[in-house]
């Protein structure tokens, strides 16, 4: 029995060491897959994020916990009429969304604001002047007045200063932002509304291009433009996919390339949950560069100093685009195709690479890095199977335990064969009589 007790003695002494490998794995998709399962809920309340302006609702955040911000609208459902203009939020947000933690702006900005750069944004317009944005927006015609003030939220995630306790800001607070319009005053994306503003866009310059909108049908004049503006040195950045109009948007939809995240050259640029899964109530698409933070998210809007949540691909391709332009300032030298290898080579690997804003800013590239990651079809990143891991932690635990007792064996050898060999290999118990 003195053996045995030893041998468990050494196991509860052992085991804490051996018990990190094999947890490890295990606790990790558990902790992963209690996010993901929380988030899902979180997916099909934001799936009616484009209701119409100014409804009294509490959307949850991205990270399971509510703040009462109303949602913003991508657009106004074309089948209403009389819808006035998203009202000013009464909110404020109470805490730091996900989205920027995640992407580490903090310390990004230790690095740079992306001075000196312009960013033209092809969305709903942006009201210059609107909280937060300060005097870095211009606006062309009449992209300076946003109705439904989608355009405006994307900005204060590309420039915005930030304001308020909770001080949220864009990517790129120190660079400038060109507003087009893309769309109708309701929000409808047309083709030729967005070709005409990437032409303005490549005439003043821009460094960035960032398109919120996504068109079902390729054009030939966007696609004519759109390859101008990159032969102009513009990295071009746009939304993979329409911002889904309600909770049923993905029910029986084919998989599709959207445009222009399709043409050649574009940096195409998905929606996705804390846990990197894309929202339940994403369009399903292919030809997939980046995912980015796109659920929960909070910024401003073009009335008022209130708070809203956005969500969707066109914010995702939002913070890209802020990232993009931190590179060009910071990195000017650069082509813009060295941009866009530098955002999706130092991403975080996943089923669909995930933007690391602090990485890209940062990280030394070598020869390793020269060749650009092919596009992936867009769908949930997979928890990772562990079962061959848990095999192996709890075989280690196995031998771990023979090892201890193969030691205490050899201990209690050292101890007791002596003293066997002085009572002539009599039991103790004898040998005392």
């Amino acid at each position: 029995m003195r053996p045995l007790c030893g041998v468990a003695l050494a196991a509860a002494v052992l085991l804490p060491v051996a018990a990190p490998a094999a947890a490890e794995p295990g606790g990790a998709v558990s902790a992963v897959a209690g996010v993901a399962d929380g988030e899902h809920a979180v997916a099909g309340s934001a799936g009616t994020r484009a209701a119409v302006a100014g409804a009294p609702r509490v959307v949850p955040a991205a990270d399971g916990k509510s703040q009462g911000l109303p949602p913003m609208p991508s657009a106004f459902d074309p089948g209403t009429q009389g819808v006035p203009c998203t009202a000013a939020s009464p909110e404020k947000a109470e805490k730091q969304d996900w989205s920027r933690q995640r992407l580490d702006l903090a310390r990004v900005h230790q690095h740079g604001a992306g001075a000196g750069t312009t960013v033209a944004l092809v969305d709903t317009g942006v009201r210059a002047g609107a909280a937060g944005l300060g005097d870095r927006v211009t606006a062309r015609g009449d992209a300076g007045d946003d109705c439904v003030g989608h355009g405006t939220f994307l900005a204060g995630l590309i420039v915005g200063e930030g304001w308020g306790d909770t001080r949220l800001p864009g990517v790129a607070p120190g660079a400038k932002l060109l507003a087009l319009r893309g769309t109708d005053e309701r929000g409808t994306a047309d083709a030729a509304l967005v070709a005409r503003a990437v032409r303005d866009a490549t005439a003043a310059d821009a460094d960035v291009i960032a398109i919120g909108v996504a068109l079902y049908k390729r054009d030939k004049e966007l696609t004519s433009a759109v390859a101008d503006a990159l032969d102009a040195g513009a990295v071009v950045v746009a939304a993979a996919t329409p911002d889904p109009p309600n909770a049923n948007a993905t029910q029986e939809t084919p998989t599709r390339t959207y445009y222009p995240a399709g043409e050649p050259g574009v940096l195409s640029v998905a929606d996705m949950l804390p846990s990197g899964a894309r929202p339940g109530d994403a369009l399903p698409t292919d030809g997939v560069d980046l995912a980015a933070p796109g659920a929960g998210v909070v910024s401003g809007g073009p009335r008022g100093n209130g708070h809203y949540l956005g969500a969707g691909a066109s914010v995702a391709a939002a913070y890209t685009a802020g990232t993009a332009a931190v590179l060009r300032a910071a990195r000017p030298d650069d082509t813009p195709g060295e941009i866009v290898h530098r955002l999706t080579a130092t991403a975080y690997p996943a089923d669909i690479p995930q933007l690391d804003a602090y990485a890209a800013v940062t990280t030394v590239l070598g020869d390793a890095d020269a060749g650009a990651r092919s596009r992936t079809e867009a769908g949930p990143v997979t928890v990772r199977d562990t079962a061959d891991a848990d095999g192996a932690a709890d075989r280690a635990t196995v031998f771990v335990l023979l090892g201890a007792a193969g030691v205490l064996a050899v201990l209690w050898a050292v101890v007791a064969v002596p003293r066997a060999r002085a009572r002539g290999w009599r039991p103790a118990d004898t040998a005392r009589d």
